[in-house]
């Protein structure tokens, strides 16, 4: 029977997903983990502030979020001292990377990214139509010079980066990333997503430019305030580039939960400071951990550590493997050089304390000869 046809571009396209989640791993395993600590979620959750606001507003799912997510972006706007005409909201920021290359990106047009850099980005530049250029990173951090030449070279109209960085949990200071902006050229568009923000040092942020329109800022609620299942992220830009979401985003994607949560999480910001403090801890903790076993801990920024495991990429995705095997949920890179890491979230202590003891274990196990 003859099927209506796919564009050549979706043709084209192989059929992946840029991250397989704990459940589909779950479900061919045939058993759930005991410890969640592969996806860069805040294993500490929520404010209790939070959970009660949602809980009051349970009785009203059944109408759709406000599609101007106009309480929000005044809040957010309020909070960075910015003009909500400076606000985009989405639902996640995965989902305002692929609205940005929409809308800049032409299909052929390279689009450039670090090797190994946040593969969703990659996900929507393939999806629509771009030409992914990437650079190796340095010392396991962004390579500013390198993506500057590539974008100079490749006339790009969109670079990426994330400070503090996923996969590595890196950072790079402001001057650094101010220099950079500065040096672009005009015509390029440099996403800096900074969802890891509210963990990073004050020196890795540089000062809110939003007269600048050809800088999008990224944040979200996913991280730090712990609410990655409620999907809520936010661009931060000049009113001219920020408009333009307005014709292409899904109007009632942000849900009316969502933003009921996004906003109770804004208003206890002495939560967040505690919970930052929870996660410093377990960066801590986790990198004593890796210590305790013979291996080094990239120093990280984020609410994850990136565990260098001294050797190729092959051994560490043994060891993956065998903290899956043992109900530890890990992920790693895959990128050459960065792919001899493994990659551990923060959590609860209960979590941490199943690491502790089963890494030794899974080291062991992936060091056996095959």
């Amino acid at each position: 029977m003859t099927t209506p046809p796919f564009t050549p571009l979706i043709a084209s396209l192989s059929s992946s997903v840029p991250f397989v989640g704990p459940e589909t791993l779950e479900r061919s395993r045939g058993r759930p983990f005991a410890a969640r600590l592969g996806a860069n979620e805040n294993g500490f959750g929520p404010a209790p502030s939070v959970i009660a606001a949602m809980q009051a507003a349970a009785g009203d799912v059944w109408k759709y979020g406000d599609p101007e997510n106009h309480a929000l972006k005044e809040t957010i706007a309020a909070h960075l001292g910015v003009s909500t005409r400076n606000i985009a909201i989405g639902p996640g920021v995965d989902c305002l990377l692929g609205l940005v290359v929409r809308q800049y990106v032409n299909p052929g047009d390279a689009v450039i990214n670090s090797l190994g850099g946040y593969p969703t980005f990659n996900y929507h530049v393939a999806g629509f139509g771009g030409r992914l250029v990437t650079v190796p990173y340095r010392n396991d951090r962004g390579d500013l010079g390198a993506l500057l030449d590539a974008v100079r070279r490749e006339n790009a109209p969109l670079v990426y980066l994330a400070n503090p960085d996923n996969p590595m949990g890196t950072w790079l200071e402001a001057e650094a990333i101010q220099s950079f902006i500065e040096a672009l050229p005009e015509t390029t568009l440099f996403i800096l997503d900074e969802a890891y923000g509210e963990t990073a040092p004050a020196s890795a942020i540089p000062p809110l430019d939003v007269e600048r329109p050809n800088v999008l800022r990224m944040r979200t609620f996913s991280k730090a305030y712990g609410l990655a299942g409620m999907r809520c992220g936010y661009a931060v830009g000049a009113g001219e580039q920020i408009a333009a979401f307005d014709k292409i985003r899904d109007h009632f994607g942000v849900s009316r939960m969502t933003q009921v949560a996004a906003l109770a999480a804004l208003a206890d910001q002495a939560y967040l400071h505690h919970v930052v403090g929870e996660i410093a801890a377990a960066r801590q903790r986790i990198e004593k951990i890796a210590t305790a076993n013979g291996l080094q801990a990239i120093p990280s920024a984020t609410n994850f550590v990136a565990i260098d495991c001294g050797r190729d990429g092959a051994f560490a995705r043994r060891v993956l493997e065998e903290l899956i095997e043992r109900d530890i949920f890990v992920r790693k890179p895959a990128a050459p050089v960065l792919d001899r890491c493994i990659r551990v979230s923060v959590g609860p202590r209960a979590e941490l304390d199943l690491i502790e003891e089963r890494l030794p274990l899974a080291l062991a196990a992936a060091d056996k000869p095959a």
